[in-house]
C-alpha cells in the first residue's frame, strides 16, 4: 500500500455509517476527549463516509423555587457555551455534529440516550480521581461503563 492509502476498518455492518455520542461538559478533559475522537477516529476516514456524531451534555437537574429563575436559566446558559465550544473544536475539523441536551443525573442520562440514539460508540473524558474519590463523587465514566449499551471509550488525558 501506498502512503496515500487509507485503510478503513470495517464495522461489521456493511458500510453503514456508525454512529458515535461524545458526551461534553464544561471539564478540560471532555474536550480533550473530544478532539482525541476528532483526530483519532474521525479524522482520517474518506470522504463519503458518513459517520454520525452526536455531542450530548448531560444537564444536571435544577431545584427551582418560586420565584428564582436564575439558577436554571444559568445552566441553560452553560449548555449552550460548552456546546458552542465544543461545536467550534468540531467546526475546526471540519465536522458536522448533531448536538443535544438533556437533564438529569448525567450517568442515567448518557446511558439512556446512548440507548434511544442507538450510538455505536461512546467517547467521555476521565477526571484521572482516585478510587476514594470515585467512590465519593461517583464516576460517570464507570457508570457509563458498566451500564452503556454500546462500546464506550474513556479518553484519559495525559498529565
Amino acid at each position: 500500500m501506498g502512503s496515500d492509502d487509507v485503510v478503513v476498518v470495517a464495522d461489521g455492518r456493511d458500510g453503514e455509517a456508525r454512529k458515535i455520542v461524545v458526551a461534553v461538559d464544561e471539564s478540560e478533559e471532555s474536550m480533550y476527549a473530544l478532539s482525541w475522537c476528532l483526530n483519532n477516529i474521525v479524522q482520517g476516514q474518506p470522504r463519503n463516509c458518513k459517520d454520525a456524531l452526536v455531542l450530548l451534555h448531560a444537564k444536571r437537574p435544577t431545584v427551582v423555587y418560586p420565584g428564582l429563575d436564575s439558577s436554571d436559566r444559568r445552566d441553560n446558559e452553560m449548555a449552550c457555551w460548552i456546546l458552542q465550544k465544543a461545536d467550534k473544536l468540531c467546526a475546526e475539523h471540519d465536522v458536522k455534529v448533531e448536538k443535544k441536551v438533556e437533564e438529569g443525573d448525567p450517568g442515567d442520562v448518557i446511558c439512556e440516550m446512548v440507548n434511544v440514539l442507538k450510538a455505536d460508540l461512546l467517547i467521555m473524558g476521565s477526571h484521572g480521581y482516585s478510587q476514594l474519590t470515585r467512590s465519593i463523587l461517583r464516576s460517570v465514566s464507570h457508570h457509563c461503563v458498566q451500564n452503556a449499551s454500546c462500546p464506550v471509550l474513556v479518553v484519559k488525558m495525559p498529565k
